[in-house]
Formats: structure tokens, C-alpha cells, sequence
């Protein structure tokens, strides 16, 4: 085996830990494949002979690209949308696969990543390299070309950001899945009331339908409103199947095999308090779904 190969060999021991440090700096699936093969080429092209730790390396030249990238996405407007909902990881009731499961551990849910977007670049980078992934201070601070206190306050407004985004969600996936089959029964029997029950009245629906279906986005909020949105897509409600988004129970409507949307479920205190639709017909068509149970 020569240098290239073991140099290769090394970096795909650390490929699943940087997809995830891309998947939680960027919200996208495709962006973060992006950043991990640019840091491949970095790597590939550079003296490597005096770094101990390899994997904080690849952490910070990932997080780099991706500071990068989440600017650029910024000075050029590339999300004109008003309403964003990042790239699900969609799996099965049992569980994620090894590979899914580290995109999404420490809760990493779509109410999460739509949070992280609303933070300023170098603040997302503080906090999740940081909070996520516990690299220090001193080692993010020339990323963003701050002093560690400074790149310390970063992290903490990002924090206390997050923190003040909602109620704290139900970790119970028993709860929380009897939660939203009680939503998706109420829903195809047109019970408006019921679905009052089960919505908390600040509830918020976020539904992104990207640029081909933008007549779908929307933010709509309280639980009157959010209810009456359900009931004007009854049709769809016996299509919906049960199945983890990020981690935590949601709905896939996939006919004949065709993504047609993914609905996340935040539920706090036994009431649903938010709903994230993805019903981007072109980040829909990306989704690998086939390894679903029917």
C-alpha cells in the first residue's frame, strides 16, 4: 500500500464523523457530501507529517469550508425562499442505519437545524464545533479569525439562541408516536376539534416547497390555523406513513414510491408545538427511501 492510499484509507475512518459536522454546519445532505470531498483534496494536497490528531484536523478544515460556503450562500442570496426547512434524515421505526445515526445524534432535529439557520456563519461554527462536537476554543478562533473569548461569546449567543427557541421536545419516541398517530387520525377523519386537542396554541407549521412548488410555502401559526391547513389536505392524510425524521417520529408520503413529503413533529408536554414540511419537489427526489419497511 503506498502514501496516497493509506492517507486515503485514514480519511474515510473520519468520512461519517465530517458528513456530520457538514450536515449540522449546513442543514444539506449534498452540501455537506461537498464539503467532505473538498477536504479530502485539501488533505491530498497538503504536508500532513506533523499532525497528531488527524480527525480534529479534518474537523477544522471542514469547518472552514463550511464557514466559507454558509457565506458565500449569504453574499449571493442563493436561499431566497422565506421559508427553509433543511435536509431530512429519513429511517424506519426501528432506527437510523450506523451511518444515519451519526448525522443525527444529539438530537439534531429539522426544529434544531432551521434554529442553526438563523444564526450568523462564525456563530453557527463556535457553537457546533464547539457545542456538537466539543473542539476547543483556542483551536476555532483563527477559523473566524477572532480571540477565543470572542469566539467563547459566539458560542453563547448561539446557545442561548437555540435555548430560547421553543419548549424542550419529549425525547419519548413511545409518546411522541402516539402523538402523531392520534394527529394523522384526526387528520384523515376530518376531525377538526381533535386536532385542536393535540396542537399547542402557539403551535408553528413551516412548510417549504422550494422554488418549483413555492406556492406551498408558508408559515402559519396557532392552532386553529394550523388545523384548518390539515383539513385542506385530508386527501393526502391516508398516504402518510410513520417513520423517524431525525430521530424522532414524523410522517413520509411517498406514493408508489415518489417522495411527496416529509413532515417532522416537535412534541413537548403531550401537545405537537411545531410541524416542519419538506414538499421541495427537487430535494424530495434525493431522498433515499427504498430501504423503508412498507
Amino acid at each position: 500500500m503506498d502514501d496516497h492510499e493509506l492517507l486515503a484509507r485514514r480519511f474515510e475512518e473520519h468520512r461519517s464523523h465530517l458528513r456530520a459536522v457538514g450536515y449540522r454546519m449546513l442543514g444539506s445532505l449534498a452540501e455537506a457530501d461537498d464539503a467532505v470531498q473538498e477536504a479530502w483534496l485539501r488533505l491530498s494536497r497538503s504536508d500532513t507529517s506533523g499532525v497528531e490528531n488527524l480527525g480534529g484536523w479534518l474537523t477544522t478544515v471542514v469547518g472552514r469550508i463550511c464557514l466559507d460556503m454558509l457565506r458565500s450562500r449569504t453574499s449571493r442570496r442563493e436561499d431566497p425562499l422565506d421559508v427553509r426547512v433543511p435536509d431530512p434524515v429519513i429511517s424506519d421505526l426501528r432506527g437510523a442505519d450506523p451511518e444515519q445515526e451519526a448525522l443525527i445524534t444529539d438530537s439534531v432535529g429539522l426544529a434544531m437545524l432551521v434554529v442553526l439557520d438563523t444564526l450568523a456563519p462564525a456563530e453557527r461554527l463556535a457553537f457546533v464545533l464547539h457545542d456538537m462536537f466539543a473542539v476547543p476554543f483556542d483551536e476555532i478562533a483563527p477559523i473566524v479569525d477572532r480571540a477565543p473569548a470572542a469566539t467563547r461569546q459566539l458560542a453563547s449567543r448561539a446557545r442561548r439562541r437555540v435555548q430560547g427557541a421553543g419548549p424542550a421536545p419529549d425525547r419519548d419516541v413511545a409518546r411522541q408516536r402516539e402523538v402523531v398517530e392520534a394527529f394523522v387520525a384526526a387528520s384523515r377523519g376530518g376531525d377538526f376539534e381533535a386536532l385542536v386537542a393535540l396542537l399547542d396554541p402557539d403551535i408553528t407549521l413551516r412548510v417549504d416547497g422550494g422554488v418549483l412548488a413555492r406556492n406551498l410555502s408558508k408559515v402559519v401559526q396557532g392552532a386553529k390555523s394550523v388545523a384548518g391547513q390539515a383539513l385542506m389536505y385530508q386527501r393526502f392524510a391516508p398516504l402518510a406513513r410513520l417513520v423517524l425524521v431525525n430521530g424522532t417520529v414524523g410522517t413520509l408520503t411517498a406514493p408508489e414510491g415518489e417522495a411527496r413529503s416529509v413532515m417532522s413533529f416537535t412534541v413537548a408536554d403531550g401537545r405537537v408545538v411545531r410541524i416542519d414540511i419538506l414538499a421541495d419537489p427537487e430535494r424530495l427526489a434525493l431522498l433515499d427511501i427504498s430501504g423503508l419497511d412498507d
